[in-house]
């Protein structure tokens, strides 16, 4: 088998067949259909039967407890038999036969590791959405990767084809902390020696006014920053090795969010400490050469201020 397709189901009867319906017409058809009812009150468990019996590469995993994200995508790891592992999320679609591509690529190249193509972000979202599109390229340098392709931006694990051995060494997803992708993608490049990219598409990452990334609370945004200082922190000793001023502008972001929502001022290393050369913040933002003068938490203030403000004048 070449290919098993996680899907996580928590209340989502309403979409769950859209989902499912655009994996089952794929003309590509070497793989098991994975579908964790991650013990949803809405009926949804009982539609995920129903899916099964109409289809035999359908297999169904009831959660007892809901564990959310994370532990459904980790029980659906746990029962994979593809050589390769893919993540579709519920609310979510696959574009029309964009599994043949794919898995053709992957055919050819079999020294890539994971495999991540183009995708809507916000599908539906009006005014939110926007469009991923990637190159055709190849990345041996984990690094150029991670900061050159700038695949801190993109780290979602619903665009990307894994070699399902990346995962045989225990890597999983961090269960109880959101962004979970964040956390584990770091973690699994150091694990890889080949990553592609791909025009080809498109996933459909569906907006969801209810979703995370919509409703993300303070906590939530700082489980988002410990996943990227992680990365920062481990510096030149990692595969991915010393940070670039545009990533740590990144990051200085989601420090500036976890203040506006919290109102504490998060803990964020000095770029000089990290390494990150201090003629690349020369030319930085504003918002690097203010945190420069004024430091993070006056660079806080104004930032929520700004907002503030900015809301105001809508």
């Amino acid at each position: 088998m070449k290919l098993s397709i996680v899907v996580p189901v928590y209340q989502v009867v309403g979409t769950l067949e859209r989902c499912v319906g655009s994996i089952l017409e794929q003309s590509f058809r070497d793989y098991q259909l994975i579908l964790v009812d991650d013990a949803s009150p809405d009926g949804s468990g009982a539609l995920c039967d129903d899916l099964a019996r109409r289809d035999g590469r359908i297999v169904v995993i009831h959660r007892q407890r809901n564990g959310g994200l994370s532990a459904a995508r980790n029980s659906g790891i746990a029962k994979a038999k593809g050589e390769y592992v893919t993540f579709v999320d519920s609310d979510d679609f696959l574009g029309a036969d964009v599994l043949k591509g794919l898995m053709g690529l992957l055919a050819v190249h079999h020294d890539w590791d994971i495999l991540e193509y183009s995708m809507y972000v916000h599908w539906g979202g009006g005014g939110r959405m926007s469009t991923l599109r990637l190159e055709d390229r190849e990345y041996r340098d984990m690094r150029e990767y991670w900061y050159g392709g700038r695949a801190y931006m993109h780290t979602y694990a619903c665009n990307k084809i894994f070699r399902r051995q990346l995962f045989e060494g225990g890597l999983r997803f961090a269960e109880g902390r959101k962004f979970e992708d964040v956390w584990l993608m770091p973690q699994l490049l150091q694990q890889c020696s080949v990553v592609a990219t791909t025009r080809l598409g498109y996933y459909y990452y569906c907006y969801n006014a209810g979703g995370i990334t919509a409703q993300a609370t303070g906590q939530d945004l700082q489980d988002l920053l410990n996943a990227h200082l992680q990365v920062l922190n481990a510096g030149k000793d990692s595969l991915l090795g010393q940070p670039t001023a545009a990533y740590y502008e990144q990051v200085l972001n989601v420090a500036l969010d976890v203040y506006e929502k919290s109102g504490e001022v998060p803990v964020l290393p000095g770029a000089k400490e990290l390494g990150v050369g201090s003629d690349e913040l020369g030319v930085g933002s504003v918002k690097m050469r203010l945190l420069k003068i004024i430091g993070l938490k006056n660079l806080c203030r104004i930032n929520k201020f700004a907002h503030k403000i900015y809301r105001r004048s809508r």
